[in-house]
């Protein structure tokens, strides 16, 4: 019996081949494009996951209530982690975390000196994650002071193998002497924390005074609750941990520490409420709904097409059930019919899938592969085509086995209205995925388009940063006298962060007439000479540092943002005391950016530094002459740092590099609308086939009562393009609440306006009218004696 149906189903897709195809390719890009989703789903959801210990792993977070909100960070004092060992008996490893992630430095082995990305941790960081030692053990691997633990690559960069490597010495930074205690394999590409080399804890401390004081944070911390342990009851007891630790809090200021699964961090890392709720996760639960979309209309496709064309096997189904078939037989005959199809369509996929892989991760910046030794990964493929199988092929199943057979065979079968008004519908759902589709796409686009374009306050272009490093903390004046008569080079200055992040924060900022009961966090920098000009900020009031004013050292300038909330109303000259030292603002600045977008522009204190011994150097070059400044910038760093290679960033490079996410998304969504908007068009030409075939009789004798081509070309595409039409009605308010939300998650964002969902409409409208008037022209060109002579 099943071969038979097979035989059967093989010469219906056969004999109409048309039809056939456009079923198999419309599932294929469908299948395809949801298998790509799948991978990249299946990959965000696996970083981090690969840990042992991932059951017990937790981050800590903390809450800072304070100028009537809350607000959450993953940075706590350096000592937490140690001390909370100490004090909860629940907690069996713990370790702090540097809290920058791309630390990069520089080491030498002999005449070798290369750059390196690492961080800092605690002895107990190996015993904690599953990143496996080829030489040294977890016990030992961090637990002296002159203890580095590096990777693989890192061992055979300056040692030629790992077992070459153990024991070692190495210099950093061209300072201090470490020995290799440790060599780790390479981090896996699922993971969130990208090291070359870790250093004992002790170190950090030592280079960061700061860190040793409770009220600083900057550091993360890490820790590894006992099996046994109540993860709620540990979290109560270091919800009020830093009450005992922390005296600075106040009615003004408060803190509260809470728990976070490390394996939940790198897609749940966006505070809400002080709490860690969203991230990453919003782009998969996205995509994995843009997936559906497409799958949906693929599926979508085929319902309609094979309902359309069930008068073509009206006769089939008639003789079957006259000579004894029941429903329940016919039923599965169909949706068998539209799993082989599926399964067809799988392989086709997985070739697309195959194909485009390599543009895919190019796009996504991942390093996916298919994963062919994945069991479960083809189990979910399995599942995936049968849920689609069977989902496609149920209504026309229970369509086509519903015919009266003494009417089929009377040659009196005609298709209810209610089966037209089904199938419109599912043209009009189809359209209506697309639009939101094209309209997401829309202001994706727009949104990027606005954040590499918007003026932030600052002329980032020509403007490059050097690392602070070595010799050149002492030689800064000597090096920016010296790159000043350098060709190319229009001013030089000096930072402590960077132009696109300004990390640091402080709520110990005095001014006269300020409520005690108030505390508001500022964000602070340190700065040089000729910072304001070099990059190309705006003085609202007041006047820029100078050598000419012996007391700038212990003077500061404000944002107007800061300006607002300190009240001052001729800000010049009055008094201002940051960290406990006095002195008075010179100068305020026009607002402009030094975070992300998606933040606000937080109150701002610039003060001198021009001695201060980390940060950046801040280059401004002359327009078209960059390459000439870089290569003297080269030669310089070298003859006055000669054991630090030279290394550089652009800082416009490094402003797009914080919206990697959005242009991924943007890319993504571009390519996902146009497969959405071809899969429906191939539905819509199936379907004006149909009809078309349908009404040649009609046709014909419309014809020869004299109706003209245009006539019959608005006949045969009418009906379709009001069908878009509603479409769009009621997709508009869908995808204008869908992409509403999106953009509330950027401080700084374009409006939802009408002539988007114009353009999406009108696109999908002349997509829709190309697509029918190949088949209506063709129609209506066909003579009408062929057509009246048509079975």
């Amino acid at each position: 019996m099943i071969k038979n149906y097979l035989k059967s189903a093989w010469r219906n897709l056969w004999k109409n081949k048309s039809f056939s195809s456009i079923n198999i390719l419309g599932l294929a890009l469908g299948m395809a494009s949801s298998i790509l989703i799948l991978l990249w789903v299946q990959d965000e959801m696996s970083v981090d996951s690969f840990h042992s210990n991932g059951a017990h792993l937790y981050i800590v977070y903390e809450r800072q209530y304070y100028d009537n909100k809350v607000v959450g960070q993953y940075s706590v004092p350096g000592l937490l982690a140690n001390e909370m060992k100490k004090v909860i008996p629940e907690i069996e490893y713990a370790s702090n975390f540097s809290f920058n992630n791309n630390d990069d430095n520089t080491f030498r082995v002999g005449n070798k000196i290369l750059k390196m990305e690492g961080s800092a941790a605690d002895s107990d960081y190996f015993k904690m994650f599953s990143y496996p030692l080829l030489a040294g053990n977890p016990a030992t691997a961090l637990n002296t002071p002159v203890s580095i633990a590096i990777s693989r690559k890192m061992a055979e960069d300056f040692f030629g193998s790992p077992q070459a490597a153990f024991g070692k010495s190495i210099l950093y930074a061209n300072k201090k002497e470490f020995t290799v205690t440790a060599v780790f394999e390479n981090l896996p590409v699922n993971t969130s924390k990208k090291f070359e080399y870790l250093l004992n804890w002790d170190n950090f401390l030592k280079e960061n005074d700061w860190a040793r004081e409770w009220d600083n944070n900057g550091p993360q911390a890490y820790i590894m609750l006992r099996p046994d342990a109540n993860p709620v009851l540990v979290g109560k007891k270091v919800s009020r941990f830093l009450d005992n630790y922390d005296k600075f809090q106040s009615k003004a200021f408060r803190e509260e520490l809470g728990l976070q699964k490390y394996g939940d961090v790198y897609l749940h890392s966006n505070f809400s409420n002080g709490n860690p709720v969203q991230g990453r996760v919003e782009y998969v639960r996205l995509f994995s709904i843009v997936a559906i979309f497409i799958l949906l209309i693929a599926c979508v496709n085929f319902m309609n097409l094979t309902t359309a064309r069930a008068i073509k096997r009206a006769k089939e189904i008639g003789v079957r059930k006259a000579v004894g078939a029941v429903r329940g037989v016919l039923i599965q005959q169909f949706i068998g019919e539209a799993i082989l199809l599926t399964f067809m369509a799988v392989i086709i996929s997985i070739l697309l899938v195959l194909l485009l892989l390599p543009v895919f991760n190019s796009v996504t910046q991942k390093q996916i592969s298919y994963p062919f030794n994945q069991i479960a990964f083809w189990f979910r493929l399995i599942g995936l085509t049968l849920i689609t199988g069977v989902f496609s092929g149920s209504y026309p199943a229970l369509f086509l086995s519903a015919f009266n057979p003494v009417a089929v065979l009377k040659g009196a079968v005609r298709l209810s209205t209610g089966s037209l008004w089904f199938r419109k519908g599912l043209v009009v759902f189809q359209f209506v995925l697309s639009v939101i589709l094209i309209v997401g796409t829309i202001v994706v686009t727009k949104q990027v388009n606005y954040i590499q374009t918007k003026n932030l306050g600052y002329d980032r272009e020509n403007l490059i940063y050097l690392p602070l490093e070595g010799d050149l903390r002492t030689k800064y004046k000597l090096f920016k006298d010296e790159a000043l008569k350098m060709p190319g080079i229009k001013l030089v200055t000096r930072i402590t962060n960077t132009p696109t992040n300004f990390g640091s924060s402080t709520g110990n900022v005095q001014w006269d007439g300020k409520d005690p009961n108030l505390n508001i966090e500022f964000t602070q920098v340190a700065i040089g000479y000729d910072f304001v000009p070099a990059m190309g900020l705006k003085i609202a009031d007041g006047r820029d540092f100078s050598p000419i004013f012996a007391t700038d050292t212990s003077s500061y300038i404000i944002n107007e943002v800061a300006l607002k909330r300190i009240g001052y109303k001729d800000p010049i000259g009055k008094s201002l005391t940051f960290w406990g030292k006095k002195g008075k603002i010179v100068g305020v600045l026009k607002d402009f950016h030094f975070n992300s977008l998606h933040e606000p522009i937080y109150p701002l204190v610039v003060r001198l530094e021009e001695n201060i011994p980390y940060g950046s150097i801040l280059i401004r070059t002359r327009p078209g002459q960059t390459k000439q400044a870089l290569a003297s910038l080269e030669k310089l760093s070298r003859e006055l740092n000669p054991n630090f290679t030279f290394s550089y960033a652009f800082s416009d490079e490094e402003y797009q590099k914080m919206y990697n996410n959005e242009q991924i998304v943007g890319k993504l969504s571009n390519a996902f609308a146009f497969l959405a908007i071809f899969i429906s068009c191939l539905g819509l030409l199936g379907l004006a086939m149909f009809t078309s075939e349908q009404r040649v009789k009609e046709i014909g004798i419309r014809k020869v009562l004299g109706a003209s081509i245009p006539s019959i070309f608005t006949l045969l595409s009418s009906e379709f393009l009001l069908l878009v039409l509603l479409a769009i009605l009621i997709a508009a308010p869908i995808s204008w609440y869908v992409m509403d939300g999106w953009l509330h998650g950027f401080e700084y964002h374009i409006p939802v306006q009408w002539w988007m969902f114009g353009l999406a409409g009108g696109l999908i409208v002349l997509i829709a009218l190309v697509t029918v008037s190949f088949q209506a022209i063709k129609s209506a060109l066909i003579s009408p004696i062929k057509s009246l002579r048509s079975e």
